[in-house]
Formats: C-alpha cells, structure tokens, sequence
C-alpha cells in the first residue's frame, strides 16, 4: 500500500488540510510529522468547520489510527484542549498516537515568543506567538524535555530543574522578566500529561509496523516550502524543516519509501505574517479575493496578504519538496475576475530571475507578469475538469506547464466533495 506525503508548495495556508481530508478517506494512517499548533488545517465536513491546530486531519476518518510524530512540538494544554473541542462537536478522538520523543512546548516558551517578537519591534517576524522558535531552539541547544518524559515523574522534576534553570537565565537577564518556578511548570506537565498519557508511544515502531504490515500511510506537512527553515525567505520561515524529506525524520519512516508527493498550492497566492511577498496586492482585487476565499489565519484570525499567482516561488516550491503531482486550491475563488494574471518572473535590478533567490533579492524584487482571460461562470458545482469554463482549464494548464507537475486534483469549494479529479491522483 502507499506512502504519500502531502506538504505545502508556498507560505502555508495552501488548503492541505482539506487535501488529506480527502485522501484520509483511502488511508490507514495519518501522521503529523513537524511544526506545532502555530498554524491551522481547515477541514469542512459533516460535523461542521474545523480548524486543527494539532491534530491530523485524518482525525474525522473512522478506523483511521492519527498519529503525532517525533518531529513534533506539542503544547500538551493545547492538545487537551483541541480533542475536548472536537468531543463538543460529536467527534471522539480514539485512534491517537502521540510520540514519546516529541518535544514538549511550555509555557514559558509561548512567553519568550512574545517577548522577543516585542523587542525586535518593526523588525519582529510576524510570529504566531505560540512559543515554536523557543521550543525548537531547546531542542537543538538539548534542553528540550520529551513526550515520553510525563511517564517518569521523578525524572521529569530532575530534567525540568536543569531545563527551567535554562529559560530563566533568557527571561530575566536578557527580557527582565521574574523567573519560571520549575515546580509549577512540573504540575502543569503532569496535570495536561495525564490527558494524553494513554495516547503515548514509540510511533516511529507504529508507523514502521503499519508499513510493514501493508497499511496506507499518508503524511501531513505542516506550513510550505518557502516557509522552511533551511530553503526558505530566512528568516521570515518557521524553525522546524516543512519538507516532504524531512516526513522520514519527524514521521519515522526508517526503512521505507515514499511513492508520491502531493504538493498543493492556491490558485493565487496568500502570506500570513511578515517578509517579501512579491505578487501581493494592495487594494482590489486583492480585498475582494480576501473576502471571497474567506482569507484569514486559521491559527490566529490574521487577515492574509493575499497576491496573484506567483510561478516562481511555486516552481522552487514543488522542487525543493520533491512533489510528484499538485492539488490545486480555491480555483473558485477567482471566479469573476476579467483578468488573471501570474507571475513568471521576478524583475531585480536590470535583471529577471526565474528561480527564488535569497531575501535581499526579493525585497528589491518586482513581478513580471503574463494575463490570461478569467472566466464569469461559477464552478463550485462542476466535477469533471471538461465541464470548466474554457478560461478557466486554459488557466489550470498554464499553472501545470509553468510549475513543471502534474494537477492531479482541483478544489472548487471548501466541502469535502467539491473536488475535480484529474489524471490518476495518487490514492484519491
């Protein structure tokens, strides 16, 4: 059976959760393998709107096991508080498997976020303030404390004194602010840990059993490509790796390969946060697409910056995650639009780069753009690709031979079943 990861091609925001909504439908399994609850999935189905912060998206699947991966930075309050949501709405969350090597976002963390957001002031990142660069920071310095830690009290008050010493040095010498009391931070771990403590395991050995024992596993990134910390506009990215490389790292996949790799991407183009966004539009259309594909954060209510279709930095997305065939979102949002237009280069200087240069560069940087007719026609109904407007499969055609991959699949509304299936999609 298939291993299949689904990543994002551009900032985030590209419409993944609704994807793997779809595909959970013919999966085993589902796996969160980076990133935290800095940013949300949107999954529309018959319980209602959901935005998952934590949780796969596979969660709403019956017999589908969700697992949260190695990878993972887990605010264990935000977890509790997320399946506790979804049990409100008539979804029980049971097939859940949380990593034992998974790091554990504090506090404390959430803290220094938004401390350091404040003092870099005009400068600050556009962070979610949900603690992620300190928690991953931890980690990487190896003052992080595991998942798995809550099952041993008494280590987990030994590791927290040397952890908690740590931050406090951060918090009161270079913010000024009083110190964290380790003991505190122990309840809070042992009280939020006891909600999850079922849930806890080695799930490297759970994915690796399921594969081996023939099961469909797909993966599910988190944010996209220009995002990561190590491909993309650094340092306005997120401090874990949003590449489908990284899935066998986070998601524990030792001894097995990935057959495909669905990248999904709008069919404009959308920021939340800070960082040159070269495409982005100010005024109309740009407010009138906002409005139509209802544009703001999922993890924080943020209006999203929202630009055309930008070739380039989609084209250096789907190479540098590997992608093997695109989902396309929210081709109905620009419905109505008499042009369309699509970045194919970036103008710096006397120069025009075809390929996503460092930021320097994309703060100097200008679009070039072609046109293409819109269409006026509303195509949430449709679901063959030979019943969309002319302009509007001339418009699909373009994006695919400009990003270099096939669209295998296109939304044309947030439901489950507004999707136009085109070609062989890996496992739709």
């Amino acid at each position: 059976m298939p291993v299949r990861v689904v990543v994002g091609v551009n900032w985030g925001d590209e419409g993944k959760g609704r994807i793997v909504d779809l595909l959970a439908g013919s999966a085993d399994m589902v796996v969160r393998y980076q990133g935290g609850n800095n940013a949300g999935h949107t999954v529309v189905n018959e319980f209602g709107t959901f935005r998952l912060h934590l949780l796969p998206s596979g969660i709403f699947r019956p017999g589908v096991t969700n697992v949260l991966g190695t990878g993972m930075a887990i605010d264990l309050e935000a977890l509790a508080k997320e399946v506790d949501e979804l049990a409100a709405r008539g979804v029980e969350v049971r097939e859940l498997k949380v990593s034992d090597r998974a790091v554990i976002l504090f506090p404390f963390h959430r803290e220094l976020d938004a401390l350091e957001e404040e003092r870099l002031g005009a400068r600050h990142h556009g962070s979610t303030k949900r603690g992620i660069a300190p928690v991953y920071g931890d980690r990487y310095l190896k003052k992080g404390v595991l998942v798995g830690e809550v099952l041993y009290p008494d280590y987990l008050r030994r590791h927290l004194e040397e952890v908690v010493e740590w931050d406090n040095l951060v918090l009161t010498r270079i913010y000024g602010r009083p110190p964290v009391d380790p003991e505190a931070v122990f309840e809070w771990t042992m009280r939020h840990g006891a909600r999850i403590r079922e849930w806890i395991c080695d799930t490297a050995g759970v994915v690796q059993s399921a594969v081996r024992a023939g099961r469909s596993v797909l993966l599910e990134g988190q944010l996209g490509a220009l995002r990561d910390l190590h491909y993309g506009m650094y340092p306005f990215v997120t401090s874990s790796s949003c590449l489908a490389s990284f899935a066998r790292v986070g998601g524990g996949l030792f001894e097995t390969r990935v057959d495909s790799v669905i990248g999904v991407m709008k069919a404009y183009s959308t920021v939340i946060g800070e960082g040159p966004f070269v495409t982005e539009l100010h005024g109309e259309p740009g407010d009138r697409l906002r409005e139509r594909g209802r544009e703001y954060g999922a993890a924080t209510g943020r209006p999203r910056r929202v630009g055309w279709f930008d070739a380039v930095g989609s084209r250096y997305g789907c190479a540098v995650q590997a992608v093997t065939e695109v989902a396309l979102t929210k081709l109905d949002v620009l419905s109505g639009e008499p042009v369309l237009k699509i970045c194919v280069g970036y103008r710096v200087g006397d120069r025009v780069l075809d390929r996503y240069p460092l930021n320097p560069a994309l703060e100097e940087a200008t679009p070039v753009y072609e046109e293409m007719p819109g269409w006026s026609e509303d195509i949430s109904g449709v679901r063959d690709f030979s019943d969309l407007p002319p302009a509007a499969q001339a418009y699909v055609r373009r994006l695919e031979e400009l990003v270099g991959r096939p669209i295998t699949l296109i939304s044309v509304g947030p439901e489950r079943e507004s999707i136009i299936v085109r070609g062989r999609p890996s496992g739709a």
